[in-house]
């Protein structure tokens, strides 16, 4: 029984021979190659995260660009509609002076087409009166005016007067 629990040297200096290679190889062959595939998933799997935060800095670029766009469209946008209703206001007035001045135009060519039209009934009047005070000069140098044929005169002139106007 001693056989079963004793140490032979040789055999032991194999096994720890033994013992070492396979550490060796399992190491060179094993550890190794899975270490190389660990460290190569793990450098893809970096890349793929700073692809990631470079993709949602871009996108986070693009979405202030496109923010910044939509407020400069509605400012212009605005400003446009400011500059569309103050020049519809400035057309306005002007519409309402223009329409101002031309009825004061009106009016006044009306005031002086009365003055005139006025001023041509009474030179007609006069001369129509002028006529008359001829005919009624005429009348009473042919004879000899006494009290009723003045008063038949006038009645006459005014008769006369009358119907012409």
């Amino acid at each position: 029984m001693q056989d079963l629990v004793g140490i032979v040297p040789w055999t032991f200096v194999a096994q720890i021979c033994n013992l070492f290679l396979q550490a060796y190889l399992i190491k060179r062959f094993l550890f190794k190659p899975v270490n190389e595939m660990l460290e190569k998933r793990r450098q893809k799997a970096d890349a793929e995260i700073r692809d990631a935060e470079a993709a949602k800095t871009e996108a986070n670029a693009i979405r202030e660009e496109y923010e910044q766009s939509m407020k400069e469209a509605r400012d212009k946008a605005s400003d446009i509609l400011s500059t569309a209703q103050k020049t519809a206001q400035l057309q306005s007035e002007s519409i309402l002076k223009e329409a101002n001045v031309q009825a004061a135009a009106i009016r006044e060519k009306a005031v002086s087409d009365i003055e005139q039209e006025r001023q041509k009934a009474v030179n007609e009047l006069k001369s129509e009166i002028g006529g008359m005070a001829m005919e009624i000069a005429g009348k009473v140098i042919e004879r000899e005016i006494n009290e009723a044929d003045h008063e038949k005169l006038i009645d006459d002139f005014i008769k006369n007067v009358g119907e012409t106007s």
